[in-house]
């Protein structure tokens, strides 16, 4: 989900300032832990689950970075996700998300740059396990026949497919809407869910929130594959960044050839008029006198113009400078990423997912063991 995410800004990790990540909720020991737990307890039921399935789900909430920055930046953002993240209760179920964290350790690169300060993009995961209410009825090997067929329990399965599967459109009437082929138009759930958190947090009180781009595929995305499209994004803005640096520098390099060749007109006056034999002074014709004092004008003129010209021309080449090196070392940094991302893009996004997961499982050891070690010191 987002509202106007800025696709170029290039986001820079800042550690130092993990400290002021907002934990609206956090997991006890492990995700796994905390799953075998609530399926011990039956809080929630793997039945029908398959091998391979996704039973943990996360979303994103990412609101452009100038949002916040013009409404009080960090304590704003604070209040803005503490709502986002009551809607995902109420979306989700309280129960069943195991972390919500609103990150503020982000550095927006661009947005600092202009501005001339640090400037951080804010927004909030939030991981759950996706669940629906399952509806087991009475099989015909039900001893009692007048059972069979009604409802015997009603289990919460866990389903990522089922919770977030395509809903039939409707019209204004109630009526099914339907595409070219005669078949029911199908709306991802993640459009409705962006529609839903949309109304949600203008009744909350930000009626200057504004809705993401609809029909975003950005919502449909697992979060590495989400960052990798916003990499490839960035990686074309700067592309037609530079290339617009180039146009720029050709224009005024064409322009520069213009006022040189006004200049160089300046030497005919050494060979107008006659010089006198006795003094210094130099005859000139009328025709000579009227086109020296109009090439006399144009050079003082082209003076300013030059010199404006050589001082844009040196500036546009240093910026098209920096942002070739800039690109350059994105391109190096990311080539062996995005090669692999080319040849096996399952095999990488699993690799990161398994990085990131045994990162944040030995995060959240390490904090549940400082906290096992202040409880036996007290």
């Amino acid at each position: 989900m987002n509202g106007k995410t800025n696709p170029t800004a290039i986001l820079t990790l800042c550690l130092s300032m993990s400290r002021l990540n907002v934990h609206f909720k956090q997991c006890e020991g492990t995700y796994i832990q905390t799953l075998d737990r609530m399926l011990e307890s039956g809080a929630v039921s793997a039945r029908g689950l398959k091998p391979d399935a996704k039973v943990f789900g996360e979303l994103v909430f990412d609101v452009n970075t100038a949002y916040f920055e013009e409404r009080g930046g960090y304590e704003y953002a604070k209040q803005f996700f503490r709502k986002a993240f009551h809607f995902a209760e109420k979306e989700i179920g309280g129960d069943y998300i195991l972390s919500a964290v609103m990150h503020a350790d982000e550095r927006n690169r661009s947005l600092s740059d202009e501005l001339g300060r640090d400037v951080y993009h804010y927004h909030l995961h939030v991981t759950y396990i996706p669940v629906v209410d399952k509806e087991i009825k009475w099989s015909k090997r039900c001893k009692d026949k007048s059972l069979v067929g009604t409802t015997k329990e009603i289990i919460c399965q866990i389903s990522h497919s089922k919770k977030w599967a395509f809903v039939p459109a409707m019209n204004e009437q109630g009526q099914p809407v339907l595409n070219k082929d005669g078949k029911p138009k199908l709306i991802p759930s993640y459009s409705l869910l962006q529609d839903r958190f949309f109304e949600y947090m203008r009744a909350a009180g930000f009626g200057d929130f504004e809705r993401g781009v609809k029909s975003s595929t950005a919502e449909h995305l697992s979060v590495i594959e989400y960052k990798v499209k916003q990499d490839t994004q960035m990686l074309s803005a700067l592309e037609e960044r530079i290339q617009t640096q180039q146009n720029n520098l050709t224009a005024i390099e064409r322009e520069l050839i213009i006022a040189q060749k006004v200049r160089s007109s300046v030497q005919v006056i050494e060979y107008m008029g006659r010089q006198k034999w006795f003094g210094s002074k130099v005859e000139l014709t009328k025709h000579e006198f009227t086109d020296l004092t109009a090439l006399a004008k144009e050079g003082i003129a082209s003076r300013r113009i030059i010199s404006d010209l050589q001082e844009r021309l040196n500036r546009v080449s240093n910026q098209l400078y920096s942002i070739r090196n800039g690109f350059d070392k994105m391109l190096d940094e990311t080539r062996d990423f995005y090669q692999a991302m080319r040849i096996a893009p399952q095999r990488v996004k699993e690799v990161f997912s398994d990085i990131f997961q045994k990162a944040k499982e030995a995060r959240e050891q390490k904090k549940l063991k400082r906290r096992q070690y202040r409880g036996r010191n007290r």
